[in-house]
């Protein structure tokens, strides 16, 4: 079975290195999606999955400082990496600021590029697999996200996807702060209020679920978001 090849969203308004580095980058076995300007860029975004997105700071339609900024509030986690001829510190710290990974200053060496992608890709990757394997204790309960399962005294109760999801985002910030819109954007894909009142639901299954045992509580902390009380 062929292994599935990272996805990267590639916008680059210079014909020549935009293609250029494409032909580079699937020679390295990549799969890659062009952009020559912004908006077609978070237009590619919106319609498929990218692994890691690598932007141009000055396109035409919408600048890549915008357009990271669109594709943060649609995916906060994904990798990103600015192409930039612009050198000024002032560049450089606003596309720190936007959460870039990195910022690449033109010209640059493609083979130190692929080197910086294969980085992030990797950490990324040991870092989900943690997640994935993750499995974690409130008070009497076992909390198991790969399979699903919530276990009290013996008895597993099996969570829906939303809910499976929503009860990890709980325990990974376990007597902490999480955050409405960060929650509804990661597990919703937006933060509008049908998704927020649709959020609302899934907390009220999951203190039904959590009942059992009164040490635990998730507090609404009003405005804000959810706070799992558990030791």
């Amino acid at each position: 079975m062929e292994a599935v090849k990272p996805k990267i969203l590639l916008c680059e308004d210079d014909t020549n290195l935009g293609m250029v580095l494409k032909n580079y980058l699937e020679l390295n076995d990549y799969e890659v999606v062009l952009e020559r300007d912004g908006r077609l860029g978070l237009a590619a975004f919106q319609r498929e999955k990218f692994d890691i997105c690598l932007l141009d700071v000055m396109m035409p339609n919408m600048d890549g400082f915008t357009l990271a900024e669109e594709i943060r509030d649609i995916n906060p986690d994904v990798p990103l990496f600015f192409l930039s001829a612009k050198t000024m510190k002032d560049d450089i710290i606003q596309g720190y600021k936007l959460g870039a990974d990195d910022y690449i200053t033109k010209p640059f060496d493609s083979e130190v590029l692929l080197l910086k992608i294969k980085a992030i890709l990797k950490r990324n990757e040991e870092m989900h697999r943690e997640e994935v394997n993750a499995e974690f204790d409130m008070g009497k309960y076992h909390f198991n996200p790969r399979l699903r399962e919530l276990i009290f005294e013996g008895k597993v109760q099996t969570l829906s996807p939303k809910e499976n999801e929503l009860l990890k985002m709980l325990c990974e910030y376990k007597n902490d702060l999480l955050q409405r819109e960060i929650a509804l954007k990661k597990i919703w894909g937006s933060d509008t209020y049908f998704n927020g009142r649709s959020m609302d639901v899934y907390i009220a299954k999951l203190r039904k679920y959590l009942k059992e045992d009164s040490t635990i509580e998730i507090v609404n902390i009003h405005g804000n978001g959810f706070r799992l009380v558990a030791a």
